[in-house]
């Protein structure tokens, strides 16, 4: 887990290196233990049969709205981090790590999945383009000097 959570931080450090902080990676071993014993948070793995290594994974968090004030009375499963390792790539794991996902939401009876992509991660938005996925919103910035 540790070395894709570095993948995955190293792709966005070299995007935004005034964003992320390389040599790092998203969660301390204290947030996983945490995310790990918390069914509101889902993680997926993708685990390879014969060396017992782990190929992949699907971070998730369960937003439920129903309680909201203005938005409809729904749940979405939101997808935090997914990470397949660069050396496994191209042979189907994120695509079934993504179908996963999407049962365990139809499971927990969600009316969508959400996800965040970085504009400096193109190969990712084509997956999840790709994966039928469409744009549901979008966050703009200004960097100011």
């Amino acid at each position: 887990m540790h070395r894709l959570l570095s993948q995955v931080l190293e792709v966005h450090a070299a995007g935004r290196p005034d964003l992320f902080r390389s040599g790092t990676r998203k969660y301390t071993d204290e947030e996983l233990l945490g995310i790990f014993a918390d069914d509101a948070h889902p993680v997926f793995v993708a685990i390879d049969d014969e060396t017992g290594e782990v190929m992949g994974h699907a971070f998730c968090e369960v937003q439920d709205l129903r309680g909201s004030n203005n938005m409809q009375p729904i749940v979405t499963l939101y997808i935090d981090d997914i990470c397949v390792d660069e050396a496994r790539r191209g042979r189907g794991i994120a695509t079934a790590l993504y179908r996963r996902v999407l049962d365990h939401a139809r499971d927990l009876g969600c009316h969508n999945v959400t996800l965040n992509v970085w504009a400096c991660n193109p190969g990712a938005r084509a997956f999840y383009d790709a994966m039928g996925m469409s744009v549901q919103k979008t966050c703009l910035e200004q960097v100011l000097d």
